[in-house]
């Protein structure tokens, strides 16, 4: 797809990211964020709260990595 605003474009240090996580599946960003979230309730089972609400702050960030990295795949880097 080319890019219609040709001054709207990524610079090099973004591409290269874009280039690399595109090689990600996306299904991996997935199994992460229901991993933490695994972690988390056996974290809070083990009556550690605090790990468990920090690694409860996780499958968003994973959820939103795995979006991105669908929509680089979807529509390229430029």
């Amino acid at each position: 797809m080319s890019n219609q605003h040709p001054e709207h474009t990524e610079g090099p240090v973004a591409t290269a990211i874009e280039n690399q996580t595109a090689k990600i599946p996306s299904d991996i960003f997935l199994w992460a964020a229901l991993g933490s979230i695994g972690l988390s309730l056996a974290l809070k089972i083990m009556n550690k709260p605090h790990n468990a609400l920090f690694v409860g702050q996780w499958p968003a960030p994973f959820l939103l990595l795995g979006l991105y990295n669908k929509l680089v795949k979807l529509e390229g880097n430029d």
